[in-house]
């Protein structure tokens, strides 16, 4: 008799093995491991399987693809995905509970359907009654916008497969089930088994998908890792609920790049994309000490930023945070002030805050923290229309960062009258003037 075969998988990450663990070895999830059915395995075997034996063909004679983009009617939206829409596309939109996932999408299946296009919205979490209540909010009333009360996958294939719509979106794909496959609503293999139906349906009928995906407390979209290597787009919401201010990142896009950042405002009458991105970060204000302001870049986008550091003496051992800035990042700058300046840092805790909740993921902001610490540390107030670019080294001297004139044309639109920077610009830019630095040491001369 032939010996049973046996396939256990991890329900947090969808890892698969012969036989029953304790702790995952891909993930570290304890006592997550059950036993697949005979009928879940036919399933993994499909999904892991090639539909049919293709013969290789050179790159030179393969044809290019031109994908056609259609507009979102969200201007910020259509900045992340890399022009808009794509036809046949898969996306996958992750964030945490209340950020506005539900929110951005049934504002852009609105959009869209005002122009005539028949669009579907299908929820599995919410009635349908509330959905029209938000959609009311929004302004996002349309005869082709069709909502749809069902988390059964072959009713909503049935239904997909019976109409032309322009786009679908799934609220959430944790809610819907597969009947074949014998687990529970958003476990592994459901979530597996209905991204690949999905997939196949976006493709074969050329229908746009968007799906919104739960988060885990680790910040990561719940389902197998899978889930995000099947899906075109995978975009994250990021955003305090408790405040208007809202970042879209993508962390995928085989159309287009995944720098693009869009910044969208939450109001009463719901999500907006935000006309002005730099005023949400940084207001003009008088002096003030520890405080100064520096320029970013997200993508294209060039943001006017203000840091705020706070040096205070230590009671104990000293304490370094920050917020939006990075901490280990932080170590390094306060060693190199204590080496280089001879400050005495290591009895003072030190506290540095990026204004207006954004996350600096360059190294062009490492001279505006170090003024921002001296200011503090000395209690001397920096002048509020000098601005601060540059990336520190090791050793201590002020290295150039990219698209320096597209920063200083942004500062230059708010008033700024100065700029501390590691070389001169090659442009001319009027009514502000530019001071090179280049080592840690001239940054004194502005205390």
């Amino acid at each position: 008799m032939a010996k049973k075969h046996q396939v256990f998988e991890c329900q947090h990450c969808g890892y698969s093995t012969a036989k029953w663990l304790g702790k995952c070895p891909e993930c570290g999830s304890w006592d997550s491991f059950i036993e697949l059915s005979e009928s879940q395995k036919q399933i993994l075997k499909q999904a892991n399987s090639t539909s049919h034996m293709q013969e290789p063909r050179a790159i030179t004679q393969v044809c290019t693809e031109q994908h056609v983009f259609f507009s979102s009617h969200q201007e910020e939206f259509d900045i992340v995905l890399g022009g808009g829409l794509v036809p046949g596309g898969l996306y996958l939109i992750g964030g945490s509970p209340g950020v506005g996932k539900s929110t951005l999408l049934l504002k852009v299946a609105g959009d869209l359907a005002s122009t005539g296009a028949e669009i579907l919205y299908v929820s599995g979490e919410e009635s349908a009654g509330q959905i029209r209540l938000r959609a009311e909010r929004l302004g996002a009333l349309s005869d082709t916008l069709y909502l749809l009360n069902e988390i059964n996958l072959d009713s909503i294939k049935q239904i997909l497969l019976t109409h032309s719509y322009r786009l679908c979106v799934i609220d959430s794909i944790q809610t819907l089930y597969a009947p074949n496959v014998s687990s529970a609503p958003g476990s592994v293999s459901q979530v597996r088994e209905i991204t690949f139906e999905l997939m196949r349906l976006a493709k074969e009928r050329n229908i746009t998908i968007a799906i919104i995906g739960h988060i885990t407390k680790e910040g990561s979209i719940a389902g197998p890792r899978v889930l995000e290597h099947m899906v075109d787009c995978v975009l994250y919401f990021e955003g305090d609920p408790s405040k208007e201010l809202r970042i879209l990142r993508g962390f995928k896009n085989r159309f287009g790049t995944t720098s693009e950042i869009g910044i969208f405002e939450m109001s009463s009458a719901g999500l907006h994309s935000a006309k002005n991105a730099s005023k949400l970060f940084f207001q003009k204000r008088a002096s003030a000490v520890g405080s100064a302001v520096s320029v970013i870049l997200e993508g294209s986008r060039a943001l006017v930023i203000e840091i705020q550091a706070l040096v205070s003496e230590s009671y104990g051992n000293p304490r370094r945070q920050s917020t939006g800035f990075e901490a280990n990042r932080l170590n390094m700058l306060l060693a190199l002030l204590e080496r280089k300046l001879e400050l005495p840092l290591g009895r003072y805790d030190v506290f540095i805050n990026v204004a207006g909740g954004i996350k600096i993921n360059e190294p062009s902001a490492d001279l505006c923290v170090l003024a921002c610490i001296i200011s503090s540390f000395r209690n001397r107030a920096l002048s509020a229309s000098t601005a601060f670019i540059g990336e520190v080294s090791l050793v201590g001297d002020i290295r150039e960062v990219s698209n320096v004139d597209v920063r200083l044309k942004e500062l230059q639109s708010y008033g700024f009258e100065r700029v501390v920077l590691a070389k001169q610009p090659k442009s001319k830019f009027p009514g502000m003037k530019c001071f090179a630095a280049d080592e840690v040491s001239k940054i004194l001369e502005w205390m």
